[in-house]
C-alpha cells in the first residue's frame, strides 16, 4: 500500500508548527475582530452622547419652540450623527484590517520592507495625482461634522443657489428654482449661505402715495400684519408678530413703508405676498392711495 507522506517528520513537529504561526495568525484575527467590535461600540457611544449633549445644549426659547414644533433640528442632528458614525466605523475597520494584514504577513515570514516601500511610493504618486479628490473628501467630512447644511436646505454656494438634494463626501447636488440640477465639488465651495437654518426674516416694502399721512397709514398697516399673524393659516409659519418699522424712504412721489417678518425657513417668500395682498385690500378700503406712474415713467401724486 502506498505510504502517505506528511509535510512533517513527526507528530511532535506537526504540533509545534500548529502551535506556532497558525495559532498566532488565529489569535491576530481574533484580536482584530475584538478590536473592531470594541471600536464600533465606542463610536456608537460617542455619537449617542454627542446627540444627547446637542439636545440638552442651551438654545434660545424661540429655537426651542421651533424645534419642538417641527423636529427639523432634531432630525438633522440624528442624520449627522448617523453619517459621522458610519464614516468613523469605516475608518476604524480599514485601519484595524490593515494592521492585522501586515502583522499576519510578518508572522508568515513575508518581506514587508519592499511592500511598504512600494506602497509608500505609490501613495505619494496617487497623492499628487488626486489632490483635488482628497480636498473634496476632506471638505465633505468637515461639512458634515460642522453641520453646515443638510438635505432640504436652501443654500447659496456662490456658484448656484438651490435646494440641497444630496450631500456626499465628494459632491453636493443642488436643484435651483428653474429645475436645473447642479453638482458642486465640496472642495470648490469657498463659502456657504444657508437660508433654511433656524429662521428667516422677510423684508416687505409697501409703497404708497407721497402725500399720505404716516400717522394714518402706519396704524392701518400694523392692524393688517396683526390680522395676518392671528390667521391660523399663517400663524404657524410666523415665529412672532411682524413688526412695522415705519417709513423707509420718501422719493419720486412715493413713500415706502417697511415691515419685518420673522418666519420659518422657506416661508420668507410666501409671507411677504400675503402681507402685501392684505395691505392693498385694507388700503383700498380706507382710501389710501398708491403711487401713480406718469406716461414718462415718473411717479406722480
Amino acid at each position: 500500500m502506498p505510504v502517505l507522506d506528511l509535510p512533517f517528520d513527526t507528530w511532535e513537529s506537526t504540533a509545534d508548527w500548529l502551535l506556532g504561526a497558525p495559532l498566532r495568525v488565529a489569535l491576530i484575527l481574533l484580536f482584530a475582530i475584538l478590536a473592531r467590535w470594541a471600536a464600533h461600540r465606542a463610536i456608537r457611544g460617542v455619537v449617542s452622547r454627542a446627540v444627547v449633549r446637542a439636545d440638552e445644549a442651551e438654545r434660545s426659547s424661540l429655537e426651542r419652540v421651533f424645534d419642538s414644533a417641527t423636529g427639523v433640528q432634531r432630525e438633522r442632528r440624528r442624520q449627522r450623527a448617523l453619517t459621522m458614525g458610519s464614516l468613523l466605523r469605516s475608518v476604524a475597520t480599514f485601519v484595524i484590517a490593515g494592521v492585522a494584514l501586515l502583522t499576519i504577513m510578518a508572522e508568515l515570514g513575508m518581506p514587508l520592507a519592499p511592500l511598504l516601500t512600494s506602497a509608500g511610493i505609490g501613495g505619494v504618486a496617487i497623492g499628487f495625482g488626486a489632490q483635488s479628490l482628497v480636498k473634496d473628501f476632506l471638505s465633505g467630512i468637515f461639512m458634515i461634522i460642522e453641520d453646515q447644511y443638510g438635505v432640504g436646505d436652501m443654500v447659496d454656494t456662490g456658484e448656484a443657489v438651490g435646494t440641497v438634494e444630496e450631500v456626499t463626501l465628494r459632491v453636493t447636488r443642488l436643484r435651483d428654482a428653474s429645475g436645473v440640477v447642479w453638482f458642486i465639488r465640496n472642495g470648490e465651495i469657498i463659502r456657504i449661505g444657508n437660508k433654511s437654518h433656524g429662521w428667516a426674516v422677510a423684508t416687505i416694502d409697501i409703497p404708497v402715495a407721497y402725500d399720505e399721512d404716516p400717522a394714518t397709514v402706519l396704524p392701518l398697516l400694523r392692524e393688517t400684519v396683526a390680522e395676518v399673524y392671528a390667521d391660523p393659516q399663517w400663524s404657524d409659519k410666523l415665529l412672532e408678530e411682524p413688526s412695522v418699522a415705519g417709513v423707509e424712504s420718501v422719493s419720486g412721489g412715493t413713500m415706502t413703508l417697511r415691515v419685518f417678518a420673522k418666519c420659518r425657513p422657506g416661508e420668507q417668500w410666501g409671507v411677504p405676498r400675503v402681507i402685501r395682498e392684505r395691505a392693498k385690500e385694507r388700503f383700498d378700503a380706507e382710501g389710501v392711495r398708491g403711487p401713480r406712474i406718469s406716461p414718462f415713467g415718473d411717479a406722480q401724486v
